[in-house]
């Protein structure tokens, strides 16, 4: 009997996690921002920590989805987000130095390695750099399936975004 691999998630940091741009008045619906110093040791010495809502993790955990990390914060997401989100620790996409040099003018230096990554596997890419390049350069690169996600790095992940993830991932997880 074959066991169908769940389709992966790769997910970026800056923004989608860690809402930039914004004033706390313009996070939506007062998006909390919280005490950094809650015991959690390595975790509290990141002062981006407190901006990145703990009640994500429980709601990235429900996704049908192999977790990975795609973000420059690399093994340091293992270190203070995956406490403070109540996260096992994540496979991460470790960038090449200098970061991929392929493709088209406005190509996102990610994409390549995403879908080196995923090799033929189904995945989502959550981030809030994508661009139509990305999402052309995949379809002509990629054999599976691929949702592109863009998230508005001012305000982060929300429910709309939550609910995009898990109908798309529970429709290739069956």
């Amino acid at each position: 009997m074959t066991r169908t691999r769940l389709p992966l998630l790769f997910l970026d940091v800056d923004g989608p996690l860690i809402p930039f741009g914004a004033t706390r008045a313009q996070l939506p619906d007062g998006y909390p921002v919280f005490d950094a110093g809650r015991g959690l040791g390595e975790a509290a010495a990141n002062p981006l920590v407190n901006r990145v809502d703990p009640g994500q993790g429980s709601r990235l955990l429900a996704l049908p989805c192999e977790l990975v990390w795609a973000t420059t914060w690399m093994a340091d997401a293992n270190t203070y987000l995956t406490p403070w989100l109540g996260l096992p620790e994540l496979p991460v996409v470790n960038w090449p130095d200098p970061p991929f040099d392929e493709g088209p003018s406005g190509l996102h230096w990610k994409t390549p390695g995403l879908v080196a990554w995923a090799d033929g596997r189904p995945f989502v890419w959550v981030d809030d750099e994508i661009t139509d390049i990305d999402r052309s350069w995949v379809v002509a690169h990629h054999p599976g399936q691929a949702l592109l996600h863009r998230v508005e790095a001012w305000r982060g992940l929300t429910e709309a975004d939550f609910a995009t993830l898990d109908d798309w991932l529970r429709s290739r997880s069956n």
